[in-house]
């Protein structure tokens, strides 16, 4: 049966399993080895946690000027702080705490995000020293120019994929850089 006042709700663009695709690539990506093993990414929670926001900060920077993007990027942002919710109850984070340790993930994903849409705008040095700050806690800025390289590449890569393919998942992240240059 058609609902009557269907037509008042905003529809729903990505189905909630093109949203868990998407996602799933998304710390896929951020979980590849080679961050961690060859270009300096502290293999710890906070290391994990840095570069899954890289990642989704890339995609979100695209989906700002895909039509039907705005309401792609909410989801995707929806389903980041249920991932951080569930991680952080898996980890034996009391229910006291979770709100708190939830709005210092909000705060390090809008800082995050602030910094590198600054850097990026002011080119790879500044995106490299972003990285280095944000991701390295300030060890490498070699390794953080490889970063910041890979999402450069990433950026173009998202930019240059058509706004269905973003929409419906079907792109895919490029292969990290590492330290000697090859991918």
């Amino acid at each position: 049966m058609l609902w009557p006042f269907n037509h008042f709700r905003k529809p729903r663009l990505a189905p909630a399993g093109t949203i868990e695709a998407i996602y799933g690539m998304i710390v896929t990506q951020a979980r590849e080895p080679i961050f961690y093993r060859d270009l300096g990414v502290p293999d710890t929670v906070n290391g994990r946690f840095d570069l899954l926001l890289l990642h989704l900060w890339l995609l979100l920077r695209r989906l700002r000027t895909a039509q039907g993007g705005v309401e792609l990027s909410q989801a995707l942002f929806d389903r980041f702080c249920e991932d951080m919710d569930d991680n952080l109850r898996e980890m034996g984070v009391g229910d006291q705490t979770v709100p708190k340790r939830m709005r210092a993930f909000g705060e390090a994903f809008y800082g995050r995000v602030q910094a590198y849409d600054q850097a990026i705008e002011a080119g790879p040095e500044a995106l490299a020293q972003a990285i280095c700050k944000n991701i390295l806690n300030g060890a490498s800025m070699d390794q953080a120019r490889l970063l910041a390289a890979y999402g450069l590449a990433t950026n173009a890569d998202l930019g240059g994929a058509g706004d269905p393919a973003l929409l419906l998942g079907s792109f895919k992240f490029p292969a990290p850089l590492r330290e000697d240059g090859a991918s």
